[in-house]
């Protein structure tokens, strides 16, 4: 693959302390990923996919090896420098939408615009997931994946390098699933975005690039995708 490399991940484990019990949630995870691409990380509950996507994205500490982002270490960064990363370079999207229920689909991604270095604005990143038509609308008046959708434009307002986003269609029945998978395909596709998706769906999975399997906290296997679907495509 001829792309940048955008993460270089090297031997990084993650142990939580449970007092008298340690969880060794990761146990030496090598990876590499590449400017533009689409990625499904693909594993069981409890595989280490979360706790990858919370370190490479800056929101938790490997507890040894190393993850250098566009050469640059952010394992040993100071929590300013983390704020800094996770402000600028990266966007998340979670299961749940977190959107502020007081305020309307824009206000909920001028949030993010307000204090991005080079955003896009609310109205254009709301049209990209095709919610134009929905921008005065509060959360309450808007269905799940309509949500999820305002968050996905939320995350992407600020042009990340890299968007992370963890069981994004997990609260979503597949009809509605689908809908918010075409939109981060389309992000992907239209503003080159680096694009992970966490699911344990094998099905989801088949959308992607490549498809990375943990399983107890290794990258088990890597596989490129050559009969890559689109999202209509996809049943489960």
């Amino acid at each position: 693959m001829d792309k940048e490399i955008v993460f270089e991940v090297r031997g990084v484990t993650k142990v939580y302390d449970m007092g008298l019990v340690q969880v060794h949630a990761l146990r030496g995870v090598d990876l590499d990923l590449y400017a533009g691409e689409l990625v499904a990380m693909l594993g069981a509950s409890g595989s280490g996919k979360s706790t990858l996507l919370n370190i490479i994205g800056g929101l938790d500490t490997a507890t040894s090896g190393s993850v250098i982002y566009k050469g640059r270490g952010i394992t040993r960064a100071t929590e300013k420098e983390l704020t800094e990363y996770r402000r600028h370079s990266v966007g998340f999207v979670f299961q749940f939408y977190n959107l502020i229920p007081s305020l309307t689909a824009l206000e909920n991604v001028a949030i993010v615009t307000e204090i991005a270095q080079d955003p896009m604005t609310p109205e254009e990143a709301l049209k990209i997931v095709g919610l134009g038509d929905r921008k005065d609308h509060f959360p309450a008046q808007l269905s799940g994946g309509q949500q999820q959708r305002v968050a996905i434009a939320r995350a992407i307002a600020k042009r990340p390098a890299v968007l992370l986003c963890d069981e994004p269609t997990g609260a979503l029945d597949s009809k509605t699933g689908i809908v918010v998978l075409e939109a981060l395909e389309r992000v992907n596709r239209e503003l080159g975005t680096t694009t992970v998706i966490i699911t344990h769906n094998a099905v989801q999975s088949e959308m992607a690039e490549r498809i990375i399997h943990l399983h107890d906290g290794l990258v088990t296997d890597v596989i490129v995708n050559e009969n890559k679907k689109q999202p209509s495509e996809l049943v489960w």
